[in-house]
């Protein structure tokens, strides 16, 4: 169970439960008891994502996301569901920019069930012609229409990373391209699943109403058979600093009204001005109180909404790579783009020059320690944020009892850290742009 207490503005107290073992075909195992319910995370993990898969080959890590539901060995198409179903659970995947989960929620007494499931398509996941062609068409279809067909077709997770970057694991088509994907042969998804979806670059992460005893002795009967890969060496991923403002514009057919992208480059994950910024974020960009939205809506009126964040498909934490701090406005179609930077610009450059207050920071903290504590145990799916946070830490660092590090972390940043931060990685020569504007419609010719 999470306790977390605030003494004097401060986070002492808490403690996530771990358990950390690796089996010996490399599968690192993390175990969370909690009794406080009979219930059960089950997640697997593995270290491939958006960012990391191979050139010319765009959009796979998103295919396997649906592959993993086409049948393996002992489960048919689509069974993986219904099982988890009839055990009273829930069930889904994702795929992010340095990893791809898959994870089950269901009462405690279904544990093995969710288990040998994972390990059954980890070891022989059904990947036939047929299921290819499937989920070729399947994924075509949600590029088609939560992209293409969009307006401003997502631009502001997109595009904007292929602009601001110039290393192409950074700067390429993360929902990938359509005719590489297309592409794909069946050699080429055999070869993808063999390497990357092997034990030895997964974690298997059980949160819930169960004893790591338990965990081991089901991870081991059923993984513990599985074999290691070779998995290729890790993709240089580093980003070399940007040194001048970038600007783009783009029409859209699709689009009434003008939107603006805005990404300004992060410093090193987990370092000490990650964390300053990390906490300037909720001051800047959260709600109808935050800085961003009280200069673009309420006084300049040049905006009609406004938003942004460190990782606008999850957490602060669950990077591994390089990363942006992104904002989209959706701006008054007689403003221009211009006005709306200048605008930004001076909301950072306040921050750069004067800083912000103690009065600011102490609750920039309240609502990260808040956000932190909810990401752990609330949502739609309970104890998914502590999974997937116990998993990340270990995939990436090897480490996941640095879950318990981050609320210290955040509780160490001053005022001054904060300034100094905004005055290094939020300014102009760090900083690219997209204006998005509605595309002009052709003139309507003949007689009147």
């Amino acid at each position: 169970m999470i306790v977390a207490t605030a003494i004097q503005g401060r986070a002492q107290g808490f403690k996530v439960p771990v358990e950390y073992f690796t089996l010996p075909n490399g599968l690192k195992v993390v175990v969370s008891e909690d009794h406080t319910a009979p219930v059960a995370l089950v997640e697997v993990i593995y270290n491939i994502g958006f960012r990391v898969e191979p050139k010319g080959r765009t959009g796979f890590a998103h295919l396997f996301e649906h592959m993993m539901f086409q049948g393996s060995a002992q489960v048919k198409k689509m069974e993986h569901v219904s099982l988890m179903q009839e055990a009273g659970g829930v069930v889904n995947g994702s795929t992010r920019f340095d990893y791809t989960n898959y994870f089950e929620a269901l009462p405690a007494n279904g544990l093995e069930r969710a288990i040998w499931l994972e390990a059954d398509r980890m070891r022989s996941l059904d990947v036939s012609a047929e299921n290819l062609k499937n989920q070729q068409n399947v994924v075509s279809e949600e590029v088609r229409v939560n992209v293409l067909n969009q307006p401003h077709a997502a631009f502001e997770w997109l595009e904007i990373w292929e602009r601001a970057n110039t290393n192409w694991h950074n700067a390429h088509n993360f929902y990938g391209d359509l005719t590489e994907l297309e592409a794909a042969t069946l050699e080429d998804v055999r070869s993808f699943f063999k390497t990357y979806y092997a034990p030895n670059n997964a974690v298997l992460v059980v949160v819930g109403d169960t004893t790591a005893a338990e965990v081991r002795r089901l991870a081991e009967r059923h993984f513990g058979s599985i074999p290691k890969q070779t998995v290729p060496a890790a993709a240089d991923v580093s980003e070399p600093p940007q040194t001048e403002t970038k600007q783009f514009t783009r029409e859209d057919k699709l689009a009434r009204t003008p939107a603006l992208a805005v990404a300004w480059h992060m410093p090193a994950r987990m370092s000490k001005d990650f964390f300053a910024l990390s906490v300037l974020d909720p001051l800047l960009n959260s709600d109808d109180s935050a800085r961003m939205h009280r200069k673009l809506v309420r006084e300049e009126r040049v905006a009609v909404s406004s938003g942004g964040g460190l990782n606008l498909l999850g957490s602060n934490w669950d990077m591994k790579g390089p990363m942006l701090y992104t904002m989209r406005v959706d701006y008054l179609a007689d403003k221009k783009a211009d006005q709306v930077l200048s605008a930004i610009e001076s909301v950072l450059a306040d921050v750069r020059d004067k800083g912000i207050s103690p009065a600011e920071l102490q609750q920039a903290k309240v609502t990260m320690r808040s956000s932190f504590l909810d990401e752990l145990e609330g949502g739609s799916m309970p104890r998914f944020g502590r999974a997937n946070l116990l998993g990340i830490f270990a995939l990436f660092d090897d480490n996941p009892g640095r879950i318990n590090t981050i609320l210290d972390e955040i509780d160490k940043v001053t005022v001054e850290d904060v300034k100094a931060a905004a005055a290094k990685w939020l300014v102009p020569a760090n900083r690219t742009s997209i204006d998005s504007r509605p595309a002009a419609k052709p003139s309507q010719g003949g007689a009147r």
